[in-house]
C-alpha cells in the first residue's frame, strides 16, 4: 500500500549520501520532497502540514548539526515523526473487569465490518478468550448469513435471533434488542467477549447515526471500534470525523491495507481525530488481522522492514519440535533430505504470499518490481515434483538418474528439465546451508564473517618449471625474481577471490549471484 511513499522518500534521502554538512537548502531541498511524498499519497494537508514543520525544526537543531552522518539523522527523525503521527504506541483492548467484555464495530458499508467481526473473534480466541459474534446488521441483505458463515470459519458462535434482511426487503427486526439480549446469552453462556456487527450505509446519514447511537446506549460497549476502508483515501478521514461526532468511538480499525491505494488514511486519521488505529486487515485469509504497531508501520513505510512481526508469525507457524530436529540434520553431512526440505516449505507457507514474506525484510523496496511478479504457484510445482518421488529418492536424491527423472516429471506434470533444475539447486542449496551450520561461512564466498579453516575455492597454482605448455621463466635473475612474485601474487588473488573482481578489493557479486543460482537482480541484495 505505501510503495509510492516508500519510493519517493528513498530517492529523497538518497540525494543526502554522502553528505558531511547539511545546508539550509539540503534541508529545504528535503522537506519539499517529503512534502510532495506525503501528498501523492493522499495524506491530509493539515497532517503534511504539520509533519513537514516538525522535520524541518530538528533538522536545523544541533541533533542533525552535530551528527557523524547528516542524511542517516535525518531517516530517524523522519521515522521517529512517523511513529508520532501513526499513534505513538500500540493501543490495547480494554476488557471489562466483571461481565463480558462488550466491542461494537461501526462504520459504513463495504467497509468489511462483517469479515472483520470473524478476524477479530479469531484473534481473541488466540488470546485465550472464548468471544460471541452478535448479527445485529438486519438491513443488509445476507448480512446475518454471512456473518454465520463466517463464524463457522474460526469455529465461533453467532447470536442471530433475527434471520435479518435475506432477500432484500424491510424487515420488522430490531437491531437494539438483538444487542442487548446477546449480552444475557453470553452471560448464560459463560462467553467473556461479544462482538457486535451493526448495519452500515453507502453515506453517513441521521438514520445510520441513530441506530448506532441506540445500540451504544442499549448496551454500553467497553470498545467502540470504528471501522475503515483504508483504500478510500481522503473521504476515509472526513468520514471518520463524522462517526466521531455523531457515535463517538474508541479506536479506528484499518481494513484492505493489502490494496494498492496509496495509504494516506492510515497516516491521517490518529492525527485528524485523536482516536489511535488499534488493528490492521490486510488480507483475504481469517489469520491476515493483528495488532495495529505505529513503530513497526513506520519501518515498512522507510523500507526498514518489519522483522519483529515476520518473527512473531513465524513462532506462530513453526513447529519448533520440527525445525530443531531439521537442524541437527544440517550438521550432519547429507542429513537433509528432500522431505526435510519439504516439510520446512510447508511451514514457510504458513505465514503466507512469499512476497509478503519477503516484504517485511529490510532493503527489500528495490526489488518491489521482481517481488510483485514472483509467480506463488512456483512453490506448488516444487511440491508437486517433490511428493512425485518414492521415500527412498525423497531421502537419497543421488539415486534419482535419468529414468527416476522422466517417471517424476510424468508424475507432477512437469518436463524433466524441472526435475533436473530443482535436484541440481537442492543440493547446491544442502550444501551451503550445512556449511553455514557447521560456521564455515558461506560456500564459495571466503572472506565472510564466521568463515574458518581453509579458504574455500582456493586452488594451489603448479610452480612454474618450464616445461612446455608453461609459461617461460627468464634467465635474467632480477626479470625471473619478478616473475616469481606476480605469479605468487596472481595465485594469492585468485585464492582469495573466486569470482574474479580483477580489483581484488570487492566481491563481483554478479558472478556470485550466478554461481549461487540468483536473479542476477539479487546481485545489489548480496551486498
Amino acid at each position: 500500500m505505501f510503495a509510492t511513499l516508500s519510493d519517493r522518500l528513498a530517492d529523497t534521502f538518497k540525494n543526502l549520501r554522502g553528505k558531511g554538512r547539511l545546508s539550509e537548502a539540503d534541508i529545504d531541498a528535503t522537506a519539499r520532497e517529503i512534502r510532495i511524498a506525503l501528498l501523492e499519497a493522499d495524506v491530509a494537508l493539515p497532517v503534511v502540514k504539520e509533519f513537514v514543520a516538525a522535520v524541518k525544526e530538528r533538522a536545523r537543531g544541533e541533533e542533525v548539526s552535530g551528527a557523524l552522518n547528516p542524511a542517516q539523522q535525518i531517516i530517524k527523525i523522519v521515522h521517529e515523526e512517523l511513529v508520532t503521527i501513526l499513534g505513538g504506541e500500540t493501543r490495547r483492548l480494554r476488557y471489562a473487569k466483571s461481565g463480558p467484555t462488550v466491542i461494537m464495530l461501526a462504520g459504513l458499508q463495504g467497509a468489511g465490518k462483517t469479515t472483520l467481526a470473524a478476524k477479530l473473534a479469531l484473534w481473541l480466541k488466540d488470546q485465550d478468550k472464548t468471544p460471541m459474534l452478535v448479527a445485529a446488521d438486519l438491513q443488509r441483505p445476507n448480512a446475518v448469513q454471512q456473518l454465520q458463515v463466517n463464524g463457522e470459519r474460526v469455529n465461533v458462535p453467532v447470536f442471530a435471533p433475527e434471520p435479518g434482511n435475506a432477500q432484500g426487503i424491510e424487515h420488522g427486526g430490531n437491531p437494539v434488542d438483538v444487542a442487548r439480549a446477546s449480552i444475557e446469552e453470553a452471560k448464560r453462556k459463560l462467553h467473556d467477549v461479544v462482538i457486535i456487527d451493526t448495519a452500515g450505509r453507502l453515506g453517513v446519514d441521521e438514520t445510520l447515526m441513530q441506530q448506532a447511537k441506540d445500540i451504544r446506549d442499549a448496551v454500553q460497549p467497553d470498545e467502540v471500534l470504528f471501522v475503515v476502508d483504508a483504500m478510500i483515501g481522503q473521504d476515509a478521514v472526513t468520514t471518520a470525523q463524522a462517526f466521531l461526532d455523531g457515535v463517538g468511538y474508541d479506536g479506528v480499525v484499518l481494513t484492505k491495507l493489502d490494496g494498492d491505494a496509496r495509504g494516506g488514511a492510515a497516516l491521517s486519521i490518529r492525527s485528524i481525530t485523536g482516536k489511535p488505529v488499534m488493528f490492521a486487515s490486510s488480507g483475504e485469509k481469517m489469520t491476515d488481522f493483528d495488532l495495529f504497531h505505529p513503530d513497526r508501520m513506520a519501518s515498512r513505510i522507510l523500507d526498514m522492514g518489519d522483522m519483529l512481526t515476520l518473527i512473531e508469525q513465524a513462532e506462530k507457524a513453526f513447529d519448533s519440535e520440527q525445525a530443531m530436529k531439521a537442524a541437527e540434520k544440517l550438521g550432519t553431512k547429507g542429513g537433509f533430505t528432500l522431505e526435510d526440505f519439504l516439510q520446512q516449505m510447508m511451514q514457510i507457507r504458513k505465514l503466507g504470499s512469499m512476497t509478503k514474506i519477503m516484504g517485511m525484510l529490510p532493503g527489500m523496496g528495490q526489488f518491489r518490481d521482481q517481488l510483485e511478479n514472483f509467480d506463488e504457484r512456483e512453490i506448488d510445482r516444487i511440491q508437486a515434483i517433490i511428493q512425485s518421488m518414492t521415500p527412498a529418492e525423497r531421502d537419497n536424491p543421488k539415486i534419482i538418474d535419468g529414468s527416476r527423472r522422466a517417471r517424476i516429471a510424468k508424475g507432477s506434470g512437469r518436463q524433466v528439465s524441472d526435475v533436473n533444475q530443482l535436484v541440481d539447486r537442492f543440493f547446491e542449496a544442502r550444501k551451503m546451508m550445512e556449511q553455514m551450520a557447521r560456521g564455515g561461512g558461506m560456500p564459495g564466498m571466503p572472506g565472510l564473517p564466521g568463515a574458518g579453516g581453509k579458504r574455500s575455492g582456493a586452488r594451489q597454482q603448479p610452480q612454474n618449471k618450464g616445461k612446455k605448455g608453461k609459461k617461460r621463466v627468464s634467465g635474467n635473475p632480477a626479470k625471473a625474481a619478478q616473475q616469481k612474485a606476480d605469479q605468487k601474487a596472481a595465485a594469492s588473488e585468485k585464492a582469495s577471490n573466486p569470482f574474479g573482481n580483477p580489483d581484488g578489493a570487492d566481491i563481483d557479486y554478479e558472478k556470485a549471484a550466478e554461481q549461487l543460482n540468483l536473479p542476477k537482480d539479487f546481485s545489489q541484495f548480496l551486498k
